[in-house]
């Protein structure tokens, strides 16, 4: 279970609401919090913690909890509300814009684009951060996402991906050259999908319309585009027409420079047997 830090009162007040259902089917089968974490494997202070929504509990804590408590499926229920109250708020609104998206268009290049990353990957990315977060804080974030990587499913064909990399990412060791190689496999598997475009930018190309940085286009099922920037410091929804015009006329810029999605996967091909 993880300690919430307080500075995201959506998530407040979920972790509060979790903490109170507990309370309330533990007091209606006349436990103590302490004879509560006996029965179930966790301290007084951690049972705590979750009824007063400071703490946001695992999956397998709502289980035994709803088990030992005969709550019919009421707590361990809250499991997805529980387990999103953990991922950081920019990463919950933007997850929430692409379950809204009929097509996500992305250009990366310092990295592999955060919904393609092998787990081992992504521990990698958000190891290398400085300063360094916690262990706590990495876990988080890897959880966080892998949950938005859900949303590649070929069987709805919606959300339609294009993802543009650029070479200089699928090149970079991070992690190591094994944990490079499963992701350049990882790319190729997924650049078998229908609904998926993975195009590769080559670094031989005299003209990058993308050197200002990455960026992704999110065309929503009302008919509206929004822009996306996360660069350093700063994480930023676009929504001005046209500022969005602007990321349009680059990424369609960019997507003609760079190598088709056939010629793309077979590019992937020959940076993997070079690694």
């Amino acid at each position: 279970m993880e300690p919430y830090d307080g500075d995201d009162e959506e998530s407040a007040a979920v972790l509060r609401t979790v903490g109170r259902v507990v309370k309330t089917c533990r007091e209606r089968k006349g436990l103590t919090q302490a004879e509560l974490g006996t029965a179930i494997g966790y301290s007084e202070e951690q049972v705590s913690s979750v009824e007063r929504g400071r703490r946001a509990p695992s999956e397998a804590f709502l289980a035994k909890a709803d088990g030992v408590l005969e709550a019919g499926g009421l707590i361990a229920g809250l499991k997805k509300e529980a387990e999103e109250a953990r991922y950081p708020k920019k990463v919950r609104d933007l997850a929430k814009l692409e379950g809204k998206a009929v097509e996500i268009c992305t250009y990366d290049n310092s990295v592999v684009n955060g919904l393609l990353q092998t787990p081992e990957y992504l521990k990698a990315v958000f190891g290398s951060r400085r300063p360094a977060f916690s262990e706590e804080e990495v876990e988080r974030l890897v959880a966080a996402r892998l949950a938005r990587q859900q949303i590649i499913d070929e069987k709805g064909m919606i959300p339609a991906f294009n993802f543009v990399q650029d070479e200089a990412a699928l090149r970079r060791p991070v992690g190591g050259k094994m944990v490079l190689r499963r992701q350049l496999e990882r790319l190729l598997e997924i650049g078998q999908m229908r609904n998926v475009e993975i195009q590769v930018l080559p670094m031989d190309r005299e003209d990058n319309a993308g050197l200002d940085g990455p960026f992704h286009l999110l065309r929503l099922k009302e008919g509206t585009t929004v822009g996306h920037t996360d660069i350093q410091l700063v994480s930023r929804l676009i929504s001005d027409r046209r500022e969005v015009q602007i990321l349009e006329l680059r990424y369609g810029i960019i997507r003609a420079q760079a190598l088709t999605p056939r010629e793309s996967l077979s590019y992937i091909e020959k940076l993997l047997g070079e690694t």
